[in-house]
């Protein structure tokens, strides 16, 4: 029962799907306007946004946070998110042993817990941890938590202010080619449209992947949060003695109102049936 309120990682297909319509809407664009993809395929202008923009996110950022950072794409991508409904049941089940047989009697369940947060905040009220003490504690667990990935979320922030820049940069060490060869008009001209391709380049990857990266990390951390707030919630209720199904009504202010109301009419219905 205990490692079921923990779920693997699921594929969030909201990132790569969000990323997909937008590549098609601007090439579809591109395309109705009669122009070529290959107009926008430009290796060096990729090469000068990217590596200009990562420099110039190194300059800003320590070097752990940067590595850090780096290490949350992955989230973009997957996202473990316990269900709540199940976390609610855990920890009402916890509520009910511990009061027949006290919070001792927990000890070997809350070992086997797969969550790390709840797992912890069971072992200190195991221990006979204060109340005051197991809120300080794990409240603390949540704030450096927040604070870690809003670090990083913050390099995502900053790679989408530099991009543009450095597309700018780009365009114009374009144009200073394009000005040693003013004697050839048609290169000129192919040489203009090149050179502005780097600004399409870094407002694009800016708009599309850096800046909805950093909300997406922001989205991601908010709803860890919710969970965790909801099992401190939980466990310190336990601590205190509340009744196991005040707790549950308690807990159950976390779910969404599509969930409150599919519970409120499944309890319903169990009244009736009773």
């Amino acid at each position: 029962m205990a490692k079921s309120a923990s779920r693997g990682f699921r594929f969030d297909y909201a990132t790569p799907l969000g990323i997909l319509v937008a590549l098609v809407g601007i090439v579809g664009g591109l395309i109705a306007e009669k122009g070529d993809i290959k107009d926008i395929l430009q290796a060096t202008a990729a090469l000068i946004v990217l590596g200009g923009t990562v420099g110039a996110v190194l300059v800003t950022t320590p070097l752990p946070t940067f590595v850090s950072a780096c290490r949350r794409v992955v989230e973009l991508l997957l996202v473990r998110s316990p269900d709540r409904r199940e976390m609610i049941e855990l920890i009402a089940n916890f509520a009910m042993k511990a009061r027949r047989q006290g919070i001792i009697s927990l000890e070997q369940e809350a070992d086997q817990v797969s969550n790390p947060f709840l797992r912890k905040a069971m072992n200190l009220a195991i221990d006979g941890t204060p109340l005051q003490d197991i809120r300080r504690q794990m409240e603390l667990e949540i704030t450096m938590a927040e604070r870690r990935a809003d670090a990083a979320a913050k390099v995502f922030d900053a790679a989408g202010g530099y991009a543009p820049t450095i597309g700018i940069i780009g365009a114009v060490m374009g144009l200073i080619q394009v000005m040693k060869q003013l004697d050839n008009l048609e290169e000129v001209g192919h040489g203009i449209a090149v050179a502005f391709v780097a600004t399409i380049y870094g407002v694009g990857i800016a708009n599309l992947f850096f800046l909805p990266a950093a909300s997406k990390l922001r989205a991601r951390v908010a709803e860890e949060t919710e969970i965790q707030e909801l099992i401190l919630e939980g466990v310190t209720s336990i601590v205190e003695g509340l009744n196991p199904k005040l707790i549950r009504i308690k807990l159950e202010a976390y779910l969404d109102q599509d969930q409150q109301g599919k519970n409120g009419a499944s309890g319903g219905s169990r009244s009736r049936a009773a």
